[in-house]
């Protein structure tokens, strides 16, 4: 049995998080500099134009890629072998999900369904466990 604590978790999400906000993946960042020197339609290609100027200012003042970072959904691979020291699982990762926003800086926009009313910490996240053999934990 593998045990993880849960504020190594908590820290991974918030990392996570921020880096979700920050840097576009690399293949994506490709598909837009490819995509801007194909285009030929002037307001296409000044779009592109933006959100590659909008990555690299991201890059460079470390603020987040969009002025809504959305909801913060997770998917977790959960090995049977591993078992969450200090909090349950689903704890570790809301409190990383809040760290996350908080420290990076992100929009809290979530809004609870039924009051309609902002919960202020973007929380709680979506995730999606998802248990597999073994005793790795993983998330994307």
């Amino acid at each position: 049995m593998k045990e993880i604590p849960a504020n190594d978790i908590v820290e991974a999400v918030a990392a996570m998080c921020v880096t979700a906000n920050h840097e576009l993946p690399d293949d994506v960042q490709a598909a837009f500099e490819a995509a801007y020197a194909a285009e030929e339609a002037p307001a296409a290609k000044e779009i592109f134009r933006q959100l590659l100027e909008n990555s690299a200012l991201s890059r460079e003042s470390n603020l987040p890629l969009c002025q809504d970072c959305g909801l913060a959904v997770f998917f977790v691979e959960v090995g049977e072998d591993v078992r969450v020291t200090g909090a349950s699982l689903r704890q570790a990762i809301n409190d990383g999900m809040v760290k996350g926003y908080k420290d990076g800086y992100l929009r809290k926009s979530s809004c609870d369904p039924f009051t309609r009313k902002n919960t202020g910490d973007n929380g709680p996240a979506v995730i999606h466990f998802d248990l597999v053999p073994g005793d790795n934990l993983k998330s994307g």
